[in-house]
């Protein structure tokens, strides 16, 4: 199975966008997935709900950090690149999505609990968020494997 069906399986039960985006990627960066899962719980709804940043675009971008991120105080170069990986991410997201914004993405503010129970009952997490899920690790995958090609990869 691809990583994009299996954040999409692994969004279907009941764990939020985040976490269903960044969990595929955690074993391959040494990463136990129930702690990925753990990390990522609190992204989801753009961010626990605030209808901020769609929860698989930050697990995207967590992917992008594990790959790329600064663990060094002295490397100021991986936390630029890695700013410059996230922005490219958003870019291509937004161009797919028209947002990267949760609230926007779906139509509905998931911190008024109506509206969330409106989302609920109008099905937009099977409708919607799937294919934000989706898309989220198609794009990171072609930024990792554009990554690799170029030598980049730390």
């Amino acid at each position: 199975m691809d990583k994009a069906e299996e954040a999409v399986n692994c969004f279907k039960g009941t764990f939020n966008c985040a976490q269903s985006v960044f969990s595929p990627f955690a074993p391959e960066f040494g990463l136990e997935c129930k702690i990925a899962l753990k990390i990522a719980t609190p992204f989801g709804g753009g961010i626990a709900h605030m209808g901020e940043v769609c929860g698989a675009v930050t697990g995207a971008m967590m992917v992008i950090g594990l790959n790329d991120g600064m663990s060094e105080e002295e490397d100021l170069e991986a936390k630029e690149r890695t700013y410059g990986i996230c922005q490219e991410l958003a870019s291509r997201f937004k161009a797919r999505n028209g947002s990267i914004r949760c609230r926007d993405l779906i139509g509905y503010d998931l911190s008024n609990p109506e509206e969330h129970k409106k989302a609920e009952e109008d099905d937009v997490f099977n409708t919607k968020c799937t294919k934000f899920v989706r898309d989220a690790v198609e794009i990171v995958e072609e930024l990792l494997r554009k990554e690799k090609a170029s030598g980049s990869d730390p």
